[in-house]
């Protein structure tokens, strides 16, 4: 009885939140669709977001927690006549689901957390810095206009890309100097070993190619398929970029950190060989004249 009120609450939260002209419904025990006709993807971003501040006030009013309502939001687009109606319901559960993975109260998120922690205490890597990363990403992903799926996307890219390091020997990835040939060899499998883990998981699907991909190089030098340009997918190269410089700024047990004029300097000089040349120097640019890379 207790969770029928609470459905009958958030559909009228539902109803209250929005302006009028949507049509609201509930389509499963828990879920609810809501149309909103003649309507851009941009104002269907807003609109969730209003949504979701909506449902935030209510919670903060309450005293009791199981009271409250976690909402998970997605949403899809249909842009012209020839999209099926499916698809478009597709995408917005997809969206949904990748929201889900990066909201901190979320249980889907409890994956993320368990991961991480995995990958953390095996290797020299840091939560610190996966949450830099995160949002340098993010920063960049905004600047040049990426959709919020895409930004979506990249965050969750930025805090797994080297989920497969979970299956590396930890003498490979804590060895303070120089790897071996053969260990080099092991530390290669990472990107496949990320790939597999993400297509096993339905929520991770979406970025299992960028995991395969966030080590090839520009020039076609990297691993594991020897990519080329364009043919490395857009999300791979920022990430690679983001990876890279933060690395670079950040202590090791091998050397100490560069500065962050150094790094930038690198970023760089490899323009064009290791990173793509465009997000390479658009990233140096932001970094070195966007108050917002600056704080």
């Amino acid at each position: 009885q207790e969770g029928d009120r609470i459905i009958q609450r958030t559909a009228q939260l539902l109803s209250e939140s929005l302006s009028g002209n949507e049509v609201l419904a509930r389509t499963g025990g828990d879920e609810f669709s809501i149309l909103l006709p003649s309507t851009s993807g941009a104002v269907a971003h807003e609109t969730m977001l209003k949504i979701q501040n909506y449902i935030n006030e209510y919670n903060k009013k309450l005293a009791v927690d199981n009271y409250k309502i976690n909402l998970a939001l997605g949403y899809g687009t249909k842009e012209n006549d020839d999209v099926e109606f499916s698809s478009v319901f597709k995408v917005a559960e997809d969206h949904m689901y990748k929201r889900k993975m990066l909201e901190r109260n979320s249980s889907h998120s409890s994956i993320i957390s368990s991961i991480t922690a995995t990958m953390i205490a095996k290797s020299q890597e840091t939560e610190e810095h996966a949450e830099r990363i995160k949002k340098l990403a993010q920063m960049v992903g905004k600047k040049i206009k990426l959709t919020q799926e895409q930004i979506d996307d990249l965050a969750l890219l930025a805090t797994l890309h080297d989920i497969g390091k979970v299956g590396i020997d930890e003498k490979i990835l804590n060895k303070p100097g120089r790897l071996t040939e053969e260990e080099w060899v092991e530390m290669k499998k990472h990107p496949e070993i990320g790939y597999r883990i993400a297509m096993a998981s339905p929520e991770l699907m979406s970025i299992a190619e960028y995991i395969l991909c966030h080590h090839e190089r520009w020039d076609g030098t990297g691993y594991p398929r020897g990519l080329k340009g364009q043919q490395i997918p857009l999300l791979s190269r920022i990430i690679a970029i983001t990876d890279a410089y933060d690395a670079m700024i950040s202590d090791r047990p091998y050397r100490k950190a560069m500065t962050k004029v150094e790094a930038i300097s690198e970023i760089r000089a490899n323009a064009g060989t290791q990173f793509d040349p465009d997000c390479a120097n658009f990233f140096v640019n932001l970094m070195l004249h966007d108050k917002d890379f600056n704080d």
